[in-house]
């Protein structure tokens, strides 16, 4: 009933977004509308039982009409990283997706999680399985699992797939962004960050490419009441700029926006220095 519910609130999100030029597209987890324990026996490639099967034909035709949606209203959907352990099988079904619907223009977009040592690799391998297929849309994050990502490795007693530095990460997400911009023509973009160098990083990129502040292959992010100076003074200079809405049941949305301020700890003291970085490199020539 809880998948349904957030099956059918989706589709309602894409009829409003359809009316509303002031939403560029809709976001959802995969585990919003399937359970944790089938994303995760998919994610080990192990046996479904006859039940699973007909669990997994349920996801299948949900996502389908998600993007059937989609695709009539032209509103692109996102759909969240979550846990390494269910990511391998989030990201199946994702690019099937993709090479279904993302024909004609971008309407499904993958997030792909930067404080991943192994996702710069997966990126290019995706670009590459994508060239004369489909077009590639993704979002770029630097991720949110991080502790819970460290403590599962130790329980297993293996590598733990989270850059050991956060140095590490941040050289990571802007090796990305400079190779997406790169390839603009192949991939559409939505730079989920509050990092002020990381967007001075992709602004200087769109320059570099003659790229458009308008151009609506790159939108950039930021979660509500979060880095709103970067939103506002982006939007100012005609950047895309979007800002998430969490929204759900207080116990829900609690622990998702406890590890938005986590893993935004680092940029809490930013200052007007910082902000008068960005300002001058949009005004760059």
């Amino acid at each position: 009933m809880q998948f349904q519910h957030t099956y059918l609130e989706i589709l309602k999100n894409l009829k409003e977004a359809s009316n509303n030029k002031n939403i560029p597209f809709c976001v959802f987890k995969i585990t919003g509308i399937a359970r944790f324990k089938l994303l995760e026996k998919l994610n080990r490639k192990l046996k479904l039982s006859k039940e699973e099967q007909e669990e997994l034909l349920l996801l299948r035709r949900r996502l389908n009409s998600i993007c059937i949606q989609a695709s009539t209203n032209n509103t692109p959907i996102l759909i969240d990283a979550e846990e390494s352990w269910i990511q391998n099988a989030i990201d199946e079904l994702t690019e099937e997706l993709m090479e279904n619907y993302n024909v004609e223009n971008v309407i499904i977009y993958n997030t792909v999680q930067l404080y991943r040592w192994d996702k710069l690799a997966y990126i290019k391998k995706l670009h590459s399985k994508s060239k004369n297929k489909f077009k590639l849309g993704l979002k770029l994050v630097r991720g949110a699992y991080m502790e819970k990502e460290r403590a599962y490795a130790i329980k297993l007693n293996q590598k733990c797939l989270i850059h050991d530095t956060k140095e590490n990460c941040d050289k990571d997400y802007n090796i990305a962004s400079k190779y997406c911009v790169k390839n603009i023509n192949d991939i559409s973009l939505c730079f989920g960050t509050h990092n002020e160098q990381s967007t001075e990083i992709v602004i200087d990129l769109m320059k570099k490419h003659n790229i458009s502040s308008t151009d609506e292959r790159i939108f950039f992010s930021q979660l509500l009441g979060m880095s709103d100076n970067i939103s506002f003074y982006l939007g100012q200079y005609n950047y895309n700029v979007a800002k998430y809405v969490p929204y759900g049941p207080v116990k829900k949305v609690l622990p998702y926006l406890i590890r938005r301020a986590e893993e935004n700890s680092s940029i809490t003291g930013q200052t007007n220095r910082e902000i008068i970085r960005i300002k001058e490199a949009i005004k760059k020539n």
